[in-house]
């Protein structure tokens, strides 16, 4: 299982955008001096009390930061986007990290990011289907010709081309069985939110692995986890560092209208943090989130994006945090879950 980091982009509005992005080179910096495989961002627009650095600015600098490690998107809002742009961009990324870009995207969820790029919410599933077939062909062929529901190329190239042969993965997320088929079908790869416990994760990897065998397709190689990661010397430093940024984020959650999210505001956010990363989130000692990164290889993962950072948490929590992390729990699940790797 390859080990990456999702670097948080979403900051309290009232915290400093130039601060905040010198804290986020330090920590790509320090990501990559202890062997990660990858760095991994999100995109969200108007997102009310937070600014948000946009995702793939963000990654083309972060690039350089991080030589010969993987790069990946989780995930681009491709309805929101012209697929000739993102196969352009893509490409640039994949060129100056050495043939190491992963794209992932998704539909989308908000309908204030809808609004404001006026885009129908209708067209989610139809764009992204679309945009993923074009951009596949961007990367593969010297010409494309597309004659479809929301665009129209004539004989259109770009340059320059991804590095990889035959070209960059296009990972899908979705939760719901019509989603999880459709990554199956149309996709190199399936992302996967932290929401699901680990046992209705293995039953989601269960249907997208047999969807991929009813279209006569190979077993996926990229089931990427997006995974609420906290390592700290003991569980009850892990709970104390996290537990007010962690809880903050999934309230905005909630307040954006993602299913599955349900927070008590009666009760102690050490307590509310306990209950929500039971079988769901890594957390708490080394040995403790080694172990829950070994029942998610086994529930099917092959990379855990793990986000170790949450709204205003302190950079020096964050750096223990990922400095732990590399120090005692990178080899070990390497140790462990080395037979394959490649």
């Amino acid at each position: 299982m390859k080990l990456g980091v999702y670097l948080n982009a979403q900051h309290p509005a009232g915290d400093d955008p130039a601060r905040r992005f010198a804290e986020t080179v330090e920590q790509a910096r320090l990501i990559r001096r202890l062997g990660f495989d990858s760095i991994w961002g999100g995109e969200h627009h108007v997102t009310p009390g937070f600014h948000y650095f946009p995702l793939l600015p963000m990654l083309q600098r972060l690039a350089s930061e991080v030589e010969g490690m993987w790069v990946g998107t989780n995930l681009v809002l491709l309805p929101l986007h012209n697929p000739v742009e993102l196969a352009e961009v893509g490409a640039f990324l994949d060129v100056i990290t050495g043939g190491r870009f992963m794209l992932g995207v998704g539909l989308g969820y908000r309908t204030e990011e809808f609004a404001v790029f006026k885009v129908p919410m209708a067209e989610r599933v139809s764009r992204l289907t679309e945009g993923v077939e074009i951009i596949r062909r961007l990367w593969t062929e010297d010409r494309v010709t597309h004659h479809g529901r929301h665009w129209q190329l004539d004989d259109v190239s770009i340059h320059p081309r991804p590095l990889q042969q035959p070209r960059p993965p296009i990972l899908v997320g979705s939760q719901v069985p019509a989603g999880i088929a459709r990554a199956a079908r149309i996709a190199d790869g399936w992302l996967v939110v932290p929401l699901p416990t680990v046992d209705e994760f293995a039953v989601e990897a269960g249907a997208f692995a047999a969807a991929r065998t009813a279209e006569g397709l190979p077993p996926s190689r990229h089931i990427c986890r997006l995974l609420e990661v906290v390592c700290a010397p003991d569980e009850d430093t892990a709970i104390r560092r996290a537990a007010p940024y962690l809880l903050e984020k999934y309230a905005a959650y909630l307040s954006w209208g993602l299913a599955g999210v349900t927070i008590d505001p009666a009760a102690k956010p050490e307590d509310q943090l306990r209950r929500l990363a039971k079988n769901r989130f890594a957390l708490g000692s080394p040995a403790q989130v080694i172990e829950a990164l070994l029942a998610q290889h086994k529930a099917g993962v092959t990379h855990a994006t793990m986000r170790v950072s949450w709204p205003g948490m302190r950079q020096d929590d964050i750096l223990a945090g990922i400095d732990l992390l590399g120090r005692e729990v990178l080899p070990e699940v390497r140790r462990r879950t080395s037979v394959g790797r490649g």
